[in-house]
């Protein structure tokens, strides 16, 4: 039998948790690798498609009260009803008890992160949960960072280190796995990808 490969393996709604790091509004505020607009939008459909697929979510920030400001509200107003959100001290989200004890408690092997900045908060947990025996995944386009060099250097480094690079809707579309299942709709939905609404109200026409 050929030796165990993470890149070879599906993420499914079983085996995965999402690792959300800092997406606040101080720091969005320097983000200028992806429209700051479409970052929200895209983390925002990743924790509610989430949801909809019981897929934990672990949100954390840094600094909140004071250097880099709360959690945007767009995505506070789509985690689930009482998630508690880890504000930390510690530049790698990894390296807070709270946030590895959290994370642990999914009981999840695949860990899906994103992060403001991508090259720090996204990046950093994501190689020292590799290091630690998880299958690290990164969301690029539901993290960020402060220019496209930074955007670059932090692909770069996170692919040295075995860590998955995908995007937001496609590792929930994966979990989805069959699109015949009753929550398909649902995920759909909450990734809100504009082709796929337009697809759907024309499947909807059709049925009329």
């Amino acid at each position: 039998m050929s030796e165990r490969s993470k890149f070879l393996e599906s993420i499914t709604r079983d085996n995965a948790a999402v690792v959300l790091v800092d997406h606040q509004v101080g720091l969005l505020s320097g983000v200028r690798d992806i429209p700051v607009g479409e970052l929200k939008h895209n983390v925002v459909a990743l924790a509610r498609a989430a949801t909809v697929l019981d897929i934990p979510l672990v949100v954390t920030t840094t600094a909140a009260e004071s250097m880099w400001g709360p959690t945007t509200p767009e995505l506070v107003e789509a985690l689930p009803a009482g998630l508690k959100i880890i504000d930390r001290s510690t530049v790698n989200a990894w390296h807070d008890d709270r946030v590895r004890e959290a994370i642990k408690a999914t009981g999840r092997q695949k860990l899906i992160f994103a992060g403001v900045s991508l090259e720090v908060c996204a990046a950093l947990p994501a190689i020292a949960a590799t290091a630690a025996g998880h299958d690290a995944y990164v969301a690029v386009d539901a993290s960020g960072t402060f220019s496209q060099a930074k955007r670059e250097a932090g692909l770069l480094r996170i692919q040295q280190a075995g860590v998955v690079v995908s995007d937001y809707a496609t590792l929930m579309v994966e979990a989805l796995a069959d699109n015949a299942a009753p929550e398909s709709g649902a995920v759909y939905a909450a990734l809100d990808m504009p082709f796929a609404v337009l697809v759907g109200q024309i499947s909807a026409a059709y049925q009329a």
